[in-house]
């Protein structure tokens, strides 16, 4: 059992970088959110973090603050975070952590990784396809709708490229589904392309496309880790509906990386119909985990209840 002593608060000056990521690395839940470069790009550095003991586990602690109040929330492009351990962790260490952000937030609203949530706690929809197998073994598991869609593909002429610039993905993106994202704001999608930026020259950013003829029909945004593809942004533009873009382009990705021994990770989804899109591939769900507590002083309370 984790007692709440043996957890230390620290500022992000605190952290020791190194022992931080080398607990992300061996962590059995290891997600790239967790990493200190990723969090230093999508927060500017504004974040702290609980360790227990030297280094076992730790959880980042995203803040923001706002009319003197700081508090916990989610960083664009994060999907989860949470508690990444080396050893496994109970429920009781579990409750130790989100004890003591008590002490330090009045405010939080995060999510919590797959591995390190409660039963009481709300749960959230991700959708995972594991790709340690050959594409014709991966394909076998596509769903009747999809291979309908596929055929409507082939029909189309699509071709499948990696030449496409990360500022075409990133505004094509931004220009179909700012308004299905609102609470992205224009400093979010600056800190996002710097990321990507800074994962390119290493090999951890990969970019497609689906084209007919010279039109951009769909984009597909990754980074990529030691086990995992992340599908950070994909988008379909409007010629692309009705050529099954989409379809096409995850599985060229499938095709692609089929055998690679990644993960692909869909990054959702809670929206039904995206759900039902990516579980047609085969995919897995792997629920995450909301955490939300308000101790604000009324009348704060209230206009966050």
């Amino acid at each position: 059992m984790t007692t709440t002593a043996h957890i230390r608060y620290l500022q992000r000056q605190a952290i020791d970088v190194a022992r931080w990521d080398a607990c992300i690395e061996r962590s059995a839940n290891r997600l790239i959110y967790g990493f200190h470069f990723y969090l230093d790009h999508l927060t500017s550095g504004q974040w702290a973090a609980l360790v227990l003991e030297d280094y076992k586990a730790v959880m980042p602690l995203t803040w923001r603050r706002k009319w003197g109040v700081t508090y916990l929330c989610q960083p664009a492009f994060t999907q989860q975070t949470g508690i990444f351990f080396t050893e496994p962790i109970s429920h009781d260490s579990i409750n130790s952590f989100l004890g003591i952000l008590t002490r330090h937030y009045r405010f939080a609203e995060i999510y919590l990784n797959y591995a390190s949530g409660l039963p009481t706690l709300r749960i959230h929809d991700n959708l995972i396809l594991p790709l340690e197998r050959p594409y014709p073994q991966l394909e076998a598991r596509y769903k009747k709708d999809l291979v309908r869609n596929l055929r409507l593909a082939a029909r189309s002429g699509l071709t499948y490229t990696p030449d496409i610039d990360l500022d075409t993905a990133i505004e094509a993106y931004r220009s179909q589904y700012a308004a299905r994202h609102p609470a992205i704001r224009p400093e979010d999608y600056s800190r996002f392309r710097k990321l990507c930026l800074h994962l390119q020259p290493k090999g951890q950013l990969i970019l497609r496309a689906a084209f007919a003829g010279d039109q951009l029909q769909a984009t597909a945004l990754l980074v990529r880790d030691a086990s995992r593809l992340y599908l950070l942004q994909s988008t379909t533009l409007p010629a692309g509906r009705m050529t099954g873009a989409n379809h096409f382009l995850i599985d060229q990705l499938i095709r692609e990386w089929a055998g690679s021994g990644l993960t692909l990770d869909f990054e959702g989804s809670d929206i039904r119909g995206i759900a039902y899109f990516y579980a047609n591939f085969g995919a897995l769900r792997e629920p995450y985990f909301f955490y939300r507590h308000n101790h604000l002083p009324w009348p704060w309370r209230l206009l966050k209840s």
